[in-house]
């Protein structure tokens, strides 16, 4: 079981999640994170890992699911070019 990644969750490079896919389901009180949503840093869209678990139709996005690299990967690099997610609710899980 992994917990769900929400608004402003951590990444591994620093930035913070801003949730753009979804406007209606919250998990203690943040906005759930689902497939595609960029960070703090300018792109870094996520890549959901489970295939059966939706918010407003869109895979939502568990502690670890990696991400596309985001607008600090060139010049910076790493963590940028893959700024997973490293944190989410503490007691709303899905497998």
């Amino acid at each position: 079981m992994a917990g769900i990644h929400r608004n402003g969750d951590s990444r591994v490079c620093g930035a913070t999640t801003v949730v753009a896919g979804n406007s209606t389901v919250f998990a203690n009180g943040n906005l759930i994170s689902v497939n595609g949503d960029p960070n703090t840093h300018g792109g870094g869209g996520l890549i959901n890992s489970i295939t059966d678990v939706f918010v407003e139709g869109i895979l939502v996005i568990i502690n670890g699911d990696s991400a596309a690299a985001d607008a600090l990967c060139d010049p910076i690099g790493p963590p940028h070019c893959n700024p997973y997610a490293t944190s989410a609710s503490p007691d709303v899980f899905t497998s």
